[in-house]
């Protein structure tokens, strides 16, 4: 990471926490409010669920208390996120999850004693109330699976601690790791996570690109042991929980929430593997040829087709892209990311101790958070697309879906996030005849867009699938065995066109989806929908936008499939998603002829 101390960065370049709470005080207060509702809900509640309108009033004063934990979680998340070394931050951070932990505990009875009635009454609560329809059908879902009032009890006493591999996953990352200067030639360069993922992972020099590669991966290297060890925890208790709730396998109960079944899961997989591949193979031999390389390894997957062309931008020109790749969404899509930049929703300093990558945290009752280290290059306003597409759609959300009605499924969740890339793509092919110009947005939508989506996050789903078939079955996982799982899945992905060399096995180590359930494969999912969504609006669809602005307004309200058919996209086929990996080939075709048609200008 930077050596920059938060303290020293421009406010400007920071968000605005104060929208959160005005102070640390009033934070401390505001947990203090809370503690008060919690026991003042257990005293009313206690004994009091019997019937329809009970039902209703125990969903509404649980819906009023997630509203005020929201906002104090946020708090302490966001806090903690750009400065992980601070020790007031890690302690903010750990007291929200022994809070969270104890409201968990203290009101689980509510849960139970919901599932414990008969399906009639729950019924006549829906009607009562058909805002808590969608609460209440989710919560019938999981009927036969829950456990005794005091077994739930027990287990949500132990959320913080359930959480506790993660965190030890961040704390080795962001905390203990510290990287050396590493040497090229004689000449000495600074290395950290951020510096690697940002621009060494990026560089168009072979030698440095490569030297830094070797020198990130030796320094993951010697964490590799305790960082498995903390997954294989991670991955323990995820079995256990599957187990002792009675499902059939870990994929159900990781799948159920997500409201989608195996096949949509093993079908992004495995068609991605066995169709995409050869699409990345001659994407891959394009860039060897290009930057004329001995030998294409997995150091040089990253580097941009043309990097003498790689413009940089500020952080007000991206204002500007944002608002004129952005303009199809509508005046009131344009009004919200101008407030994300007047009123510093977004986090765009480098400095000591930030989280790597980027994120939206979309906190219910007040506005989207979106965080992201600033480096100046082109490509980062379709980072910066991608995460306001998550701003925007939570913004619409929010104001349109109660709190529990506000959050889609997790395998809907990346759709518009990766539909604002594609937009701004669009935009910046449709606003040029440049061939050079319109190679570098192609390659942009390849290497950022598809390429971290379709392939980085799903080689990942695609191990991580391997590791749950061990962990299904009983076994357990370290270091060796994953990197031999990666390994493996880079091989089968890139045959002999691309040399997968000594540390790209660790790749494991760098994502911290993998704590985060069936995550990486949702990507290549939500691409798939909002690529088919963006075609209806590029090809002059009048209905598109509108229809779209509607799915984003449903929040939670409809399944996958539902949400997704609502913008005119069938997902319960293969079509969307072979249309979409043939769309991906046509890109790639398209820049080998612009490639061939540069050189002969």
């Amino acid at each position: 990471m930077s050596s920059v101390k938060r303290s020293e960065v421009p406010v400007q370049e920071t968000w605005n926490l104060e929208d959160l709470f005005l102070t640390e005080e009033a934070y401390l207060a505001a947990i203090g409010n809370l503690k008060h509702a919690v026991e003042d809900a257990v005293s009313a509640l206690t004994g009091n669920i019997t019937n329809a309108q009970q039902v209703v009033e125990a969903i509404a004063t649980t819906e009023k208390i997630q509203e005020q934990l929201v906002p104090i979680g946020t708090y302490a998340s966001l806090s903690h996120s750009v400065e992980q070394t601070n020790t007031d931050n890690q302690m903010r951070s750990a007291q929200f999850g022994s809070v969270a932990a104890m409201i968990a505990t203290k009101l689980s009875f509510v849960k139970s004693d919901l599932l414990a009635l008969d399906e009639a009454i729950l019924e006549e609560a829906k009607r009562l109330n058909p805002d808590y329809a969608n609460y209440i059908d989710k919560l019938l879902i999981q009927k036969p699976y829950q456990l005794h009032p005091e077994a739930e009890k027990a287990l949500a006493s132990f959320g913080a601690t359930f959480n506790a591999p993660y965190e030890l996953y961040n704390t080795t990352k962001l905390v203990d790791m510290k990287f050396p200067d590493f040497e090229v030639n004689g000449e000495s360069f600074p290395m950290s996570y951020n510096l690697f993922e940002g621009d060494w992972e990026l560089e168009s020099d072979a030698d440095k690109r490569r030297a830094a590669f070797d020198a990130f991966s030796a320094k993951l290297k010697e964490y590799q042991h305790t960082t498995a060890k903390a997954y294989n925890t991670h991955l323990k208790i995820e079995k256990t929980d599957a187990d002792l709730r009675g499902y059939n396998s870990i994929y159900d109960a990781l799948l159920q929430p997500q409201q989608v079944d195996r096949s949509l899961y093993d079908r992004q997989i495995d068609l991605i593997m066995s169709e995409l591949a050869p699409h990345m193979r001659r994407y891959a031999k394009l860039l060897q040829k290009t930057h004329e390389l001995d030998k294409m390894t997995f150091a040089d997957l990253k580097i941009s087709l043309d990097p003498s062309y790689e413009p940089t931008i500020t952080v007000e020109q991206s204002r500007a892209y944002m608002k004129d790749g952005l303009a199809v969404m509508g005046e009131d899509y344009g009004k919200m990311l101008d407030r994300s930049f007047d009123e510093r929703w977004i986090d765009f300093a480098q400095n000591a101790g930030k989280s790597t990558g980027a994120f939206c945290s979309s906190p219910y009752g007040v506005h989207p958070y979106v965080l992201i280290s600033w480096t100046s290059r082109m490509n980062e306003v379709f980072v910066l697309a991608h995460e306001l597409g998550h701003a925007g759609h939570f913004y619409l959300a929010n104001e349109a879906q109660n709190v529990y009605n506000a959050r889609p499924s997790l395998y809907f969740i990346e759709a518009p996030s990766t539909m604002n890339e594609m937009l701004m793509a669009n935009h910046l092919l449709k606003n040029s005849t440049d061939a050079r110009f319109k190679r570098w947005v192609i390659s942009t939508i390849i290497s950022r867009t598809y390429y971290h989506n379709f392939v980085t996050h799903l080689l990942e789903a695609a191990y991580q699938r391997k590791v749950y078939d061990i962990i299904d079955a009983g076994g357990n996982v370290n270091a060796p065995k994953l990197n031999e799982l990666k390994r493996e899945v880079l091989e089968q992905f890139w045959g002999d066109t691309v040399e997968i060399n000594a540390g790209a096995e660790l790749t494991w180590m760098r994502q911290p989806h993998y704590y985060m359930g069936l995550y990486p494969y949702t990507y290549s999912a939500g691409l798939t929908i909002s690529t088919q969504v963006s075609q209806r609006i590029l090809n002059g669809d009048e209905n598109a936008v509108a229809e779209w602005i509607d799915v984003l307004k449903a929040g939670g309200t409809k399944t996958p499939v539902e949400l997704a058919k609502m913008a005119g996209v069938d997902i319960t086929t293969e079509k969307p998603l072979r249309d979409t990996i043939a769309f991906i080939g046509d890109l790639i075709e398209q820049l080998e002829k612009l490639t061939e048609e540069i050189a002969y200008v």
